[in-house]
């Protein structure tokens, strides 16, 4: 796929919360031959922005429960085990599991855990 740009500079709109954060991207996007920043009240041909939230942009906040069983998955254990150590059925672990993953964007448990230890969800 091929990406053509309107005639002229490219204009960037930077919506990043964090002053510094902002400063250290506009320095990087105005050293790019066709980019230009955009003035704050102009609408940019592209938004760069980053989620101030304080989950670290992590869109859908985990559950107290669903923290548990990542917990539990970082250590390994089985949807049976899972359900032993939290007194539910295996279902049911099976089910929070499943809805981590989809939280997460995982594709697997490891990969569940470690998505979560990079959004600082758990420390490893």
């Amino acid at each position: 796929m091929r990406i053509v740009a309107p005639a002229g500079d490219l204009a960037i709109s930077i919506r990043v919360a964090e002053p510094e954060l902002a400063a250290r991207l506009a320095a990087l996007l105005e050293q790019t031959p066709g980019l230009r920043i955009a003035n704050p009240n102009e609408p940019g041909d592209l938004v760069v922005s980053v989620p101030d939230s304080p989950n670290g942009g992590f869109e859908q906040s985990l559950t107290p429960r669903e923290h548990e069983v990542i917990a539990l998955l970082a250590e390994g254990l089985s949807n049976r085990e899972i359900g032993t150590r939290l007194g539910i059925s295996p279902d049911t672990a099976k089910f929070h599991v499943g809805r981590l993953m989809d939280k997460l964007d995982a594709t697997g448990r490891t990969d569940a855990v470690a998505h979560a230890a990079r959004r600082g969800i758990i420390h490893l």
